[in-house]
Formats: C-alpha cells, sequence, structure tokens
C-alpha cells in the first residue's frame, strides 16, 4: 500500500497545515457537512506563459502542498463555469516559468476542451481534446516521477483515461508545489468545489503512474 502524504477530506473547519494559498481568492470556505472546499473564482485569473500571442498570466487561483518525493495526486471536481475558459484541475508547479496544470476549459458556444497545459523555460503549450459538457463533475490525477508527469481524467473515478506524459525542466530531487487551481481568464465567480485531495508517494519506476 502506497503511503500517503496528504488526505484532505475537507471535513474539518480548517484546512491541512500544509496546504498553503497562492493567489488566495477573495470568497472561499470548507464545508464540513458536504466534506468540500468551494469556492468563487476571482476576475482575469489565468495561467499562461508567452506562447501563441505573447500573453502572460500567473494570477490563477492554487491550494498547494509541497513535496520532493514521487507521487500521485487525484482529486473530484465540481464547477459551475460562468465565462469563457473557466477552468478547475490539478497543478505541479516548480517556478513561474515551469509548472503542468490540467482540467477542462469551457466553452459556451461550442464544444468544451479537456486538456493539459505544459510550461517550460517560460513557455506554455496546450494538448486538448473536445468534450460535450456544461456542468463540470470530473476527476483528475496527477503524477510526478522524477523530471516527468502524468495527467489522467476519469468520470468515475475508477476507470483513468490519459490526458498527458510530460517532461519537466527541473533541477534533479527538486520540490514541486502540488494541488488545486482555478481560474477565470475571461470573468469571474465560476463556482468550483473540490471533494478531496489525495496525495500519496511513488517509487522512481514510471509504471507506478498507472496502476
Amino acid at each position: 500500500m502506497a503511503e500517503v502524504l496528504l488526505n484532505e477530506q475537507f471535513d474539518r473547519s480548517e484546512l491541512h497545515c500544509d496546504l498553503k494559498w497562492e493567489n488566495e481568492p477573495a470568497e472561499w470556505k470548507v464545508d464540513q457537512e458536504k466534506g468540500q472546499l468551494e469556492f468563487k473564482t476571482d476576475e482575469n485569473t489565468d495561467y499562461w506563459q508567452r506562447t501563441h500571442y505573447g500573453f502572460q498570466a500567473d494570477n490563477g487561483h492554487f491550494l498547494a502542498f509541497e513535496t520532493n518525493e514521487n507521487f500521485r495526486m487525484t482529486t473530484k471536481v465540481r464547477a459551475v463555469p460562468q465565462s469563457k475558459y473557466d477552468q478547475a484541475g490539478l497543478m505541479l508547479r516548480f517556478s513561474e516559468d515551469v509548472w503542468l496544470k490540467t482540467s477542462l476549459e469551457y466553452i459556451p458556444d461550442g464544444q468544451s476542451k479537456l486538456g493539459a497545459v505544459v510550461t517550460n523555460r517560460g513557455f506554455s503549450d496546450w494538448s486538448t481534446q473536445f468534450v460535450d459538457i456544461e456542468k463540470v463533475e470530473l476527476y483528475f490525477r496527477l503524477s510526478r516521477i522524477g523530471l516527468n508527469a502524468y495527467a489522467d481524467f476519469s468520470w468515475d473515478g475508477e476507470t483513468w483515461n490519459q490526458i498527458r506524459i510530460a517532461h519537466l525542466d527541473l533541477p534533479e530531487g527538486a520540490a514541486l508545489k502540488a494541488g488545486l487551481y482555478a481560474c477565470s481568464p475571461q470573468g469571474k465567480d465560476q463556482l468550483v468545489q473540490f471533494d478531496y485531495l489525495k496525495i500519496e508517494k511513488l517509487s522512481d519506476d514510471p509504471s507506478e503512474a498507472y496502476l
């Protein structure tokens, strides 16, 4: 059985002492009865670096746990998008120039995009797949093994589907911040609800990302 580094069920009045906000949202709470972290996104928040048209943003909401271990991180998120590109999911972060996020990005007048953004050396790329969905209710999983990251999603928390395998431009043994994120690049007040955040230690065997 894998060693559990963090198992936050949001069933206490306070967040786990090792979870820290970066760009804390103006409006958030822990709903102990539901066992959920709930918040609304602030206006014009995003994570993106340079690629495509030079745009840079690094002010999304991120609740993070820091570790230098190999790990698997999972969550379930519900979201009620309000504006184009609203998103909520999981993130790994070394610095402003090196990070990975995975989520569904909401497109109100077409198919939404499920995918991952990988940023290395200050440049972001975005891999996507179309899904027909309006109210988001998804499971996400991110794993870190050495300098590599693995992103997956699930509709039921049991059967996982690969989104991305990526290399991160990290120093060997670097500590990463890992956790929940959400943002609203072109609006505000997206309601997001996370049911839990679980982080389990992995070995350096790449096959563990898919056990």
